[in-house]
């Protein structure tokens, strides 16, 4: 069964179109290097939730090295298919699981949590570059499941923990909330306002922050 689902997926690159984008794709995601990129990005451009961005982009490089130690730990062989050279050169020789999908997935729920932009972007991206590994013949159904499911669990966890620690850090200085909502006293002088943005980074600004 996965062998025929694969040599169906495949086929499809045998449209040139096809081909360029899961190849494209499939080169972006080594070592999970566009997520990493993206999270960097937005740690950059979002300055007010720059720890929050720099943790996403933690999570997802905690959740390639995770699929790094499964991979040599099982060791299974990439897929051969007669009469069916892969698009591309891969970096490693073991299948399962999938780093490009761990790091997909974990970028999907990572960086998707922190705002509208994230998740309307993301997943569909990720999820594309799960498809474009079987398109270039180089994993197996199974390596791509396995890894999405590994990246997801870890960005999950991972994502529960920041929020507690968060929390707990509210709780322990309730009134630190309070005292930024209410602004500065009125007796005392308003800080400077700070320089405008420039006007290329205030859209991208805007989009992260929903």
């Amino acid at each position: 069964m996965e062998h025929r689902l694969l040599s169906a997926l495949r086929d499809c690159g045998t449209d040139p179109r096809v081909a360029a984008a899961a190849r494209a794709l499939s080169l972006s995601g080594e070592h999970g290097a566009l997520w990493l990129a993206a999270g960097l990005l937005g740690a950059g451009l979002d300055r007010d939730r720059r720890g929050a961005w720099l943790r996403g982009t933690a999570l997802i490089g905690a959740a390639h090295l995770a699929s790094m130690g499964v991979k040599r730990a099982v060791r299974r062989p990439r897929p051969e298919l007669p009469g069916r050279r892969p698009l591309v050169r891969t970096l490693g020789r073991h299948s399962f699981p999938s780093s490009h999908a761990t790091s997909a997935a974990a970028a999907a729920v990572a960086l998707g949590a922190l705002g509208p932009f994230g998740r309307q972007v993301v997943p569909p991206l990720a999820a594309a570059m799960c498809v474009s590994r079987l398109v270039v013949g180089v994993h197996y159904p199974s390596d791509v499941v396995a890894g999405a499911a590994l990246g997801g669990l870890t960005a999950g966890l991972g994502a529960r923990w920041l929020t507690a620690r968060a929390a707990a850090r509210a709780a322990a200085d309730p009134l630190k909330g309070i005292s930024r909502a209410a602004g500065p006293p009125r007796w005392t002088a308003r800080p400077a306002a700070r320089p405008a943005a420039r006007p290329a980074a205030r859209p991208l600004r805007e989009a992260l922050r929903g």
